[in-house]
């Protein structure tokens, strides 16, 4: 086992105030004696990148469960049993999540040549300030590189190819060439793994400028084919044209550049910026579109926002809309304005092209893009005398057309406007 002599001191005193362990809801205590920190919080803890919510790892030679099951019970955590084979479980508090693990291999060395990457592969032990790295992971994160620990680790998770490119990004660090080129040949390995693993990997990729370099190294290393089968390099060029265009149409209009990094919901973290950027990994015909989409298990909002890009996309490539046509644009693409727009300024239109048609979407007033209704089906039953039935929704959409061409203004006008229709 290598562990760091005391010319590292330094470094692991950065490390300590990094991890902050005082400010931990639970006492350091309740690890035993011989638990490691492990993995990401350690890495970062080195990189001095703090985050909001932590997730911990620690692993252990023996009774992981337990020692979970004591500081949940003690604190009134959550907690669950993730692997009870493999003896893993969580503890989960309001802004901090712990994974406790049984040690893989008869030592702690042996567990850390079974990680990923060398970065990730260095334990610390809070009560004695120890560092151990026997890979080398320290000089590696000195280094900004990314390094496998052994190819047969990345086969046995090939999840861990992907991974790569999205640690890659969010460290802004680089793949070592071996590791680059072993991956490139254990791509067909991906297919393996459950497609919700793939997307949230991607997903990181998506959501972030600093990922669009690193997702299109991956489509080079032939690791999206198994998963967006219509992933072309003019669509990986496009993902990228999507960051300049936002930049572009955030600096003439704030407020879409507002809208296109706002989530889909509050409770689903993609942004309309990731839906356009999705979109040009996908094939152009919407129904196939569909399939990939359903392949890889995105929820039904995230399907609906980025089909609805699609199918709003040549729309916008067609040049000028009547207000008739602009009133049933704006009707099919709702909410996915913002991507769709973005998507259609990335593809080679014109920004000023588009200029009115991104100014009716900002004004909350303007009745193509946010049609109030005048009369409702009950008044024109009642006024007309007219029964239940489709005529009256026929009837509403003509009197919205008539609102967003200037025909009418009014309740009174929209009856008497609907009334001539009927004659």
């Amino acid at each position: 086992m290598a562990m760091l002599d005391t010319a590292a001191q330094s470094l692991r005193e950065r490390t300590l105030n990094a991890l902050s362990p005082e400010t931990w809801p639970f006492s350091l205590e309740w690890l035993p004696a011989d638990a490691y920190l492990v993995g990401g919080a350690v890495r970062d803890a080195l990189l001095s990148r703090r985050r909001e919510y932590l997730d911990l790892d620690f692993v252990m030679p023996a009774d992981a469960v337990e020692t979970a099951k004591q500081i949940a019970s003690h604190y009134l955590a959550g907690f669950v049993v993730l692997d009870a084979d493999r003896q893993i479980a969580r503890v989960v508090f309001s802004r901090l999540t712990i994974d406790f693990a049984q040690q893989e291999g008869e030592t702690l060395a042996a567990d850390l040549g079974r990680r990923d990457f060398t970065i990730n592969a260095i334990a610390y032990h809070l009560q004695r300030g120890e560092l151990v790295d026997p890979l080398g992971g320290c000089a590696d994160l000195e280094a900004g590189i990314i390094r496998m620990v052994s190819r047969q680790n990345l086969q046995d998770d090939p999840l861990r190819l992907l991974r790569a490119y999205r640690q890659a990004a969010q460290l802004g660090f680089v793949i070592e060439p071996e590791t680059s080129s072993t991956i490139g040949e254990l791509a067909p390995h991906l297919s393996r793994v459950a497609a919700e693993r793939v997307r949230v990997e991607v997903e990181f990729m998506l959501d972030n400028a600093c990922g669009t370099i690193f997702l299109q190294a991956a489509f080079e290393n032939s690791l999206l084919a198994p998963w967006f089968p219509s992933a072309t390099a003019a669509g990986l060029a496009r993902v990228a044209a999507v960051d300049r265009a936002n930049v572009k149409l955030a600096e003439c209009w704030p407020d879409l550049g507002i809208k296109l990094q706002a989530s889909l919901l509050e409770t689903q973290k993609t942004s309309w910026l990731s839906i356009a950027k999705l979109a040009s990994l996908l094939n152009p015909d919407p129904q196939k579109a569909e399939a990939e989409l359903l392949h890889l298990k995105y929820s039904r909002v995230e399907l609906r926002a980025t089909l609805a890009a699609l199918k709003s996309l040549p729309q916008l490539q067609a040049g000028p809309m009547s207000l008739r046509e602009q009133y049933f644009f704006f009707r099919e693409v709702g909410e996915a304005f913002p991507a769709a727009c973005v998507l259609a300024v990335a593809s080679g239109v014109e920004k000023e092209a588009i200029a009115p048609t991104i100014d009716r979407y900002l004004d909350p007033q303007d009745p193509a893009a946010h049609p109030t209704a005048l009369v409702t089906g009950t008044d024109l039953m009642s006024a007309l005398n007219l029964p239940r039935g489709r005529q009256i929704g026929k009837l509403l959409t003509e009197i919205q057309i008539a609102q967003v061409e200037g025909k009418v203004s009014t309740a009174a006008e929209a009856l008497e406007f609907a009334a001539q229709l009927l004659n």
